[in-house]
């Protein structure tokens, strides 16, 4: 199946999908093989341990994909600390930056006169005008369906999406819920121009960074599995619902303050779970899209179903 959308367009890319920023598990390996199969990759600048470690990551992509691919910049939980980060992606000539969390302003002050395609993730109206009106080239909105990170206002993909479409003029890209052909044709017949996977990523034979049962545990669960964490800090996020999640929700619901949940909540005790796969002893993000992953296949096996769901569904179309 031909793709042919704004986004393909703008990023260069052949399949509408975008693999989202996943800290800690966005690295070369998968970033290159999503923009080998079509799609745009990414790497995860923040958890690369240092500006260098970034530029590494970089050269190694380089190296194993002459596509087109992104550097993820989750700023919301660290200051100003990703400018050395920024400025390594701006010398190596990234093509696509994209910014997740916090106040996307400074990034795109940093950036000035920068070539690179910049994205922002967004989960409200307010907050796509305002990533328009910055210079963005598209926006990702996050359904409150997603993993990681989300909005506010619980507003799930299939609303969200279309108020933002109609709220703004670049392309808008849908995240939140989708992992499948279908959920990228859904997607696009809300007004998207493409989607933003992350949970769905994880469960692949290149995401060598996450550890296997943080993968056999996205294959067992239903969409109820998930729990919605860090409300109480004003940065909702959804992740797997384990005794550790538990413990963070306890805490949240006696009014714990930061410092008692900053243990809990740690990118220490991330890593403890998708990494380690130490679940008694840390969590996983992971969006409800989980109930409907059964396999761990390669990216590429993963785009190819994609495609012949996704046609399959155009056919059905187009004989009604």
């Amino acid at each position: 199946m031909k793709w042919r959308t704004k986004l393909t367009e703008i990023l260069g890319i052949e399949m509408p999908v975008i693999q989202g920023g996943l800290a800690y598990l966005a690295y070369s390996e998968l970033a290159a093989a999503v923009s080998n199969a079509g799609g745009l990759g990414q790497l995860t600048a923040m958890t690369c341990g240092s500006p260098e470690g970034l530029r590494s990551e970089i050269n190694k992509i380089r190296q194993m994909t002459d596509k087109p691919f992104g550097v993820n910049f989750a700023i919301g939980q660290h200051g100003r600390s990703y400018i050395d980060f920024l400025n390594v992606a701006v010398e190596a000539d990234v093509p696509v930056i994209t910014i997740t969390g916090g106040n996307p302003a400074p990034v795109f002050e940093a950036l000035e006169g920068c070539p690179a395609k910049k994205l922002v993730l967004v989960a409200s109206k307010r907050q796509a005008i305002k990533a328009e009106s910055l210079g963005a080239d598209a926006v990702m909105v996050v359904g409150q369906e997603g993993g990681g990170h989300l909005g506010k206002d619980d507003v799930g993909t299939m609303v969200l999406v279309p108020s933002v479409v109609d709220a703004v003029n670049i392309p808008v890209v849908a995240s939140g819920g989708i992992g499948d052909g279908r959920g990228l044709m859904a997607a696009l017949a809300l007004g998207a121009e493409g989607v933003e996977m992350g949970t769905r990523f994880i469960a692949t034979k290149e995401c060598i960074h996450a550890h296997a049962s943080y993968k056999n545990k996205l294959l067992e669960m239903d969409e109820t599995d998930t729990v919605v964490i860090k409300r109480s800090l004003g940065a909702p996020a959804r992740a797997i619902h384990n005794h550790w999640t538990e413990k963070i929700l306890e805490i949240e619901e006696n009014e714990g303050t930061y410092e008692a949940l900053k243990t809990y909540i740690s990118g220490k005790s991330n890593c403890n779970y998708i990494q380690r796969g130490n679940s008694s002893e840390g969590f996983g993000w992971a969006g409800q899209i989980a109930g409907r992953i059964k396999d761990i296949p390669s990216v590429e096996t993963l785009f190819k179903r994609m495609n012949e769901e996704a046609e399959a569904i155009r056919n059905k179309w187009c004989q009604c």
